[in-house]
């Protein structure tokens, strides 16, 4: 697949945002493109935060040894590989991504640890291909404002979740301290475009996209009435590095 230049398509006049008709094919351009530095890059522009923030996430998931767990969005796997390790090998982890270029990359990964438990999958967290109540846990990392309709993907959550299953979203978020709130709005809108560019030789705009699709996602508050509109009770949501992400979980009752 070639990606398009993603300079080219309209984009939303609030910022480097792609309309809603347009936003599924402009991301997945963009992904297809950098799916080589992805995780290089993580690493370098959250100065290796990343990895602490995905083991909470993890931990906060509730996953046990046995359990079958969704990881949506998956891209390469991280999270998958780390809930895998938590589910054990009588457990299974099925990651989906609409990216295939990513998921040749999670496989790689996948196959080089040894973790015969994980499936990596091509999907739509906006319609699921699985039955309802099939699993234990679902997780999200910095996936779900990638997806065009953020509250039917969460109603998708909801229904392939046993009940009493947990969802759990790890997402940039809205820094509480607002000293910090403006020098992470510098880095990201100065620094973070510039520095994945650099790396990844991109010539998509993803670097741009990325702080605008931050900026444009719910607050801490907001995202965790998503929970409650898509059923979950209760909903709880941990801000870490000061705000810079939070973990909002929200649990599918049991009735």
């Amino acid at each position: 697949m070639v990606p398009r230049n993603v300079t080219n398509i309209p984009m939303h006049p609030f910022s480097s945002l792609p309309p809603a008709s347009e936003k599924e094919q402009a991301v997945q351009d963009m992904f297809t493109a950098i799916a080589h530095w992805y995780d290089l890059n993580n690493t370098l522009l959250s100065l290796g935060l990343h990895h602490s923030w995905k083991r909470r996430a993890v931990e906060m998931s509730g996953a046990a040894a046995g359990d079958s767990v969704l990881d949506l969005c998956t891209g390469t796997g991280d999270l998958a590989v780390l809930l895998a390790r938590q589910v054990g090998s009588e457990g299974r982890v099925i990651g989906l991504d609409l990216n295939e270029r990513m998921l040749e990359f999670g496989r790689r990964k996948i196959e080089k640890l040894g973790l015969p438990n994980i499936t990596l999958l091509t999907g739509n967290a906006e319609a699921l291909q699985f039955c309802d109540r099939t699993f234990q846990a679902a997780t999200v990392a910095f996936g779900i404002r990638n997806v065009t309709d953020i509250r039917t993907a969460l109603r998708e959550i909801y229904r392939v979740l046993k009940p009493g299953g947990r969802a759990v979203c790890l997402e940039f978020s809205r820094p509480v301290n607002k000293p910090l709130r403006k020098l992470y709005d510098l880095y990201s809108f100065t620094l973070l475009p510039r520095i994945g560019r650099f790396i990844s030789h991109d010539q998509t705009g993803v670097y741009n996209y990325l702080p605008a699709s931050i900026r444009a996602f719910p607050d801490q508050e907001r995202f965790k009435e998503f929970f409650l509109e898509a059923g979950f009770s209760p909903v709880t949501y941990r801000n870490l590095t000061g705000g810079i992400v939070a973990i909002h979980a929200g649990v599918k009752p049991s009735f």
